[in-house]
């Protein structure tokens, strides 16, 4: 399901998972991850911490954050590095947002929760809307877990 607003504020009764992309470098700080650091600290918290403790977050690993008591936010690591000014491919990563959103689906299941996220990938990762839903129908939709997908519209 497609709505216009705000994937960090799901007006759905019950469990919530926010999925979101990040990168395998340790880099948080432009596009959707803004609006979830302004209504929540512990995911870029979270985060970060794996870079300077843990030695960092593979492609396809999944963070899952619990931002209240019915919200979790998944950082999903679906982009090899950043773009750059000079970089020709996108640092979009379909089999890693696949094996993420894999492992959402399992969360989701465990815990009866709904899924909520923005167009995932398709932002600063440079990727194809057509592709990554073909991944969120294949992984999350046709297997019964009820996906919302926003597109935002500044008020």
């Amino acid at each position: 399901m497609y709505v216009e607003g705000d994937a960090t504020s799901p007006s759905a009764p019950g469990p919530k998972i926010i999925v979101h992309v990040c990168n395998d470098i340790g880099k948080w700080g432009k596009g959707f991850v803004l609006a979830i650091s302004k209504r929540w600290k512990a995911p870029e918290q979270t985060y970060k911490a794996a870079f300077t403790s843990a030695g960092g977050l593979s492609l396809g690993e999944v963070q899952f954050v619990p931002v209240t008591d019915a919200i979790v936010v998944a950082n999903l690591v679906g982009q090899h590095g950043v773009a750059t000014r000079t970089s020709t491919t996108p640092p979009v990563r379909y089999e890693a947002i696949e094996s993420g959103l894999r492992k959402v689906c399992d969360r989701a299941r465990a815990n009866g929760a709904l899924v909520h996220m923005p167009r995932i990938g398709c932002g600063l990762a440079g990727g194809d809307w057509s592709k990554v839903e073909s991944i969120v129908r294949a992984t999350l939709a046709d297997v019964g877990i009820q996906v919302t997908v926003y597109d935002f519209v500044a008020a």
